[in-house]
């Protein structure tokens, strides 16, 4: 009789998983990675590099986690600005990978990850979120978590300058990991 009140108990029960954000996003070929590296900076000079979300491009963009790495010859300052507008300076486009390896064909992301190198000047509009300064050979790392938010022709950008020790040049690198939401079009329009 034990063994039956058990079955029936059993068969009522709902099963519920909890799954991190991230991996959810990737089960739908949302989640992306890349990074830019060799990112030159020093004597007189900065680097950075940046989410990009198209105007048009159809998605918002959440950044989940940042790092900051291989700065080995100097102390550095990271900068991280919204929706700015980087030093005048000759762009290079790193590639970006989708996390879910499963899907065919693999997705394609809409948001750049845009990077240049050697560059002068600081940058404009938009707003210095925060910043965050670093001993050579560590790592700057953060999880956000999807809660830096930008919309469609906005950027999360990261600048790298060694103020403390200008005259000498080191290098770098700036890793993203982030998700595309697709927007959905709500307008209710009258007939």
């Amino acid at each position: 009789m034990n063994q039956i009140k058990c079955k029936d108990i059993d068969e009522s029960l709902l099963k519920a998983v909890n799954i991190p954000i991230e991996l959810y996003e990737s089960t739908l070929g949302q989640y992306f990675i890349g990074y830019a590296d060799n990112l030159v900076f020093g004597e007189g000079t900065s680097a950075w590099a940046r989410l990009y979300n198209p105007i048009k491009s159809g998605v918002i963009l959440h950044v989940n986690v940042w790092t900051v790495t291989d700065v080995s010859d100097s102390a550095f300052r990271a900068q991280f600005w919204f929706n700015a507008t980087p030093p005048e300076s000759d762009v290079n486009y790193a590639p970006v990978t989708p996390t879910n390896l499963v899907i065919k064909p693999q997705p394609r992301a809409k948001v750049r990850l845009e990077y240049a190198s050697n560059v002068t000047g600081e940058p404009t509009g938009g707003i210095k979120a925060f910043v965050r300064r670093a001993q050579p050979e560590t790592t700057l790392v953060e999880s956000e978590n999807g809660k830096i938010i930008i919309g469609e022709g906005g950027n999360f950008l990261v600048f790298l300058s060694n103020p403390e020790t200008p005259e000498l040049l080191t290098s770098g690198r700036i890793a993203f990991g982030f998700w595309e939401e697709k927007i959905k079009n709500n307008c209710k329009c009258n007939d």
